[in-house]
């Protein structure tokens, strides 16, 4: 699939068929995971894959009451945790060497954006879901301290209806040139 067509057409996909997502399909998605850019290639990122129904159970019951990805949680075959060391993307010397003290983020958000355009490619379905409590999660997964549990990927067939399209901003609307508010495209 041609990366643009990819970036276009993916999209939150929160309702699944029952379609069992192999290993090796895994694999795939954490493999483009891998090849994501980090701070100082200290690609931070750590996936524990949750295959055990009772423990997706557990961490779907850690997600907000109003989450909409719940119902598709609880009918995938796996969820992704994606989870990411602290204290070392961002920081030089023992310091921050940044105003933003969480860098661990966007390295994490740039291989999970990864994995979820292969998912895209290869037939698959994902929804980033952040709406959970981190510290239950961490727990249940057994993370140990300096990590932290970030986002649950469900992952599983893209079932009819799943998905909506999606409205998207005017490049007008958010490219400025040289200065805020001054625009780019005349």
């Amino acid at each position: 699939m041609e990366l643009t067509k990819a970036i276009v057409e993916r999209r939150s996909v929160r309702r699944f068929t029952d379609y069992y997502v192999s290993d090796d399909e895994i694999k795939e998605l954490v493999e483009a995971a891998r090849w994501a850019p980090s701070w100082g290639n200290t690609q931070v990122w750590e996936f524990v894959v949750v295959r055990a129904s009772d423990l997706i159970r557990k961490i779907t019951g850690t997600y907000g009451k109003v989450n909409p990805a719940i119902q598709c949680s609880l009918s995938a075959s796996a969820l992704i945790i994606g989870c990411a060391k602290t204290g070392v993307s961002g920081i030089k010397g023992g310091k921050e060497s940044t105003k933003f003290s969480n860098w661990f983020m966007f390295d994490l958000g740039m291989a999970v954006q990864n994995l979820s355009l292969r998912a895209h490619e290869l037939g698959l379905g994902t929804v980033i879901v952040g709406l959970m409590d981190h510290d239950a999660c961490k727990d249940m997964i057994e993370l140990p301290e300096g990590y932290e549990a970030v986002v649950s990927i469900p992952v599983g067939r893209p079932a009819a209806g799943g998905s909506r399209a999606a409205i998207r901003k005017n490049l007008e609307n958010f490219v400025h040139r040289d200065r805020f508010k001054q625009p780019f495209f005349s």
